[in-house]
């Protein structure tokens, strides 16, 4: 294993618990979305019978991550929407081709209709800024190359919610490493961000395109900082930290999953930024 990347086996509201208190700088991960899959194992989240007890699963993990985030540490969680779309499931097979992943609609659920949008995103915002992050941007994530969607009586999906969390008032952040073009030159960086959906071959279809993680960390860390994604999938987040120069730390509740960011970690060496 690549000595600067650790990676933690297993349900990450357990194998957080082991990792020293402020030892990380920044969080950058895009936990499993309410009601959308089924990944076979029990300890998942996502398939919890309310919206409130997923969000109850999520204010767990984000306790584990504000306890071992340095002070002026920032989270940023990439998150989507779900529809109340009644009992209906379809299954699709995962490309790890190890196991079936079933793609799942999400239950009728107490005072919500049937095609609801749920508004998931900013109820987990809102729990977490409640909890005591600070809640510091709402970025927008605009996919230019959307999955397709057969509905015909609705706009298709096409982005999704970053949101932008520090543990304190004052935190590490670095406006010039992300700042964009503009007809006067540069300017701060906006908080719609135009990043097409990059699939990876031999990962599940969920997976960060490399941009997203890498415009994060950018912002918040230096060089040699601990960046953890605590629902690494193909291991996207950690990848790119390692590029950048920084060290990973990486929880992963599916072991097949595990031998991939393994690949593609050790495989990994730092470039210019």
């Amino acid at each position: 294993m690549n000595e600067l990347c650790q990676i933690l086996l297993g349900d990450c509201r357990e194998t957080l618990k082991d990792v020293p208190d402020k030892s990380v700088q920044m969080c950058v991960t895009s936990p499993p979305y309410f009601g959308l899959r089924n990944y076979g194992d029990d300890a998942q989240l996502g398939l919890e019978s309310t919206v409130e007890a997923y969000i109850g699963s999520l204010l767990t993990v984000a306790s584990e991550i504000h306890r071992v985030m340095k002070d002026d540490g920032t989270f940023w969680l990439n998150i989507g929407d779900s529809m109340s779309s009644g009992q209906r499931r379809t299954t699709t097979n995962d490309s790890l081709r190890t196991q079936e992943v079933n793609t799942v609609r999400t239950p009728v659920l107490e005072g919500i209709k049937p095609k609801d949008l749920i508004g998931v995103p900013w109820r987990v915002a809102f729990a977490l800024r409640d909890s005591g992050w600070y809640l510091r941007s709402d970025i927008i994530w605009n996919k230019p190359n959307p999955m397709p969607e057969s509905v015909k009586d609705r706009p298709t999906q096409s982005h999704e919610h970053i949101f932008f969390f520090s543990k304190n008032e004052r935190y590490k952040y670095f406006a010039d490493n992300i700042a964009e073009a503009s007809v006067d030159g540069v300017r701060n960086r906006r908080d719609v961000w135009s990043i097409t959906v990059q699939p990876y071959s031999d990962a599940h279809f969920a997976t960060f395109p490399e941009k997203l993680p890498r415009l994060c960390i950018l912002a918040g860390s230096d060089l040699g900082d601990v960046i953890l994604d605590p629902f690494a999938g193909s291991g996207t987040t950690g990848k790119v930290a390692l590029e950048l120069g920084r060290k990973a730390l990486l929880c992963e509740l599916n072991p097949e999953y595990g031998k991939l960011i393994k690949k593609r970690t050790t495989t990994t060496v730092g470039m210019p930024i």
